[in-house]
């Protein structure tokens, strides 16, 4: 199930961060960047009443290639209750040992945040399979060729600073996956969902693209 997971989630290359103000604005704004083409959906925390946004969503696509995930789990019992909502995988800003202890014995992939490569080895060491590179605006591509010159074996996911001009980049550099949070869902604070769903498009084939060549 696992392997599954990760493949699938490697396969999409695009995890739609999903930030907003209530679990109902969460569900919405996911169903939006579906609409896209997005086949991956992280849903923070950082939403009021998460873990019911989750398991909505995870209970709406359960059995289809959408993966719904939470994201910005920072201790264990965030991380239990993820799982018990329904998430296929969970994601953090940083490394918490207990948050990858929670997902080891639930066999669900964790994706840690690390800005440095002894961080990124501690997160593979803790039993990560992706480690999140954040925050991305931070280092740019080129972070991805300096961490995989000595440790090709990485498995690197970028997160913020991805935007459609520069995707092709991060892809071309070797990240096995984006994380894309406001710069593909900022009009769904203002109800224009349509809009999400239309860069969601343009993400989706930038990466398509990108992979083509």
């Amino acid at each position: 199930m696992k392997e599954q997971i990760l493949k699938k989630l490697m396969d999409a290359g695009l995890v739609a961060v999903v930030r907003a103000e209530s679990a109902a604005q969460a569900v919405l704004t996911s169903k939006a960047c579906i609409a896209g083409g997005v086949k991956v959906i992280e849903v923070t925390f950082t939403v009021p009443r998460a873990e019911e946004a989750i398991a909505t969503l995870a209970g709406a696509y359960q059995g289809t290639e959408i993966l719904i995930g939470a994201g910005t789990v920072c201790d264990r019992e965030t991380a239990a209750k993820a799982v018990a909502s329904g998430a296929q995988f969970v994601v953090g800003p940083y490394l918490s040992e207990a948050v990858a202890a929670e997902c080891n014995a639930h066999g669900i992939p964790y994706l840690p945040g690390a800005m440095t490569l002894t961080e990124a080895v501690k997160c593979i060491e803790a039993g990560a399979d992706i480690v999140k590179i954040f925050p991305g605006e931070l280092f740019g591509p080129a972070i991805i060729k300096a961490f995989r010159g000595p440790m090709p074996q990485l498995q690197l996911m970028p997160t913020g600073g991805v935007s459609v001009e520069n995707v092709h980049e991060w892809i071309a550099a070797g990240a096995v996956a984006v994380g894309v949070g406001s710069n593909l869902t900022a009009p769904a604070k203002t109800g224009d969902y349509d809009a999400v769903t239309r860069i969601a498009r343009e993400y989706v084939e930038k990466i398509r693209d990108a992979r083509a060549k």
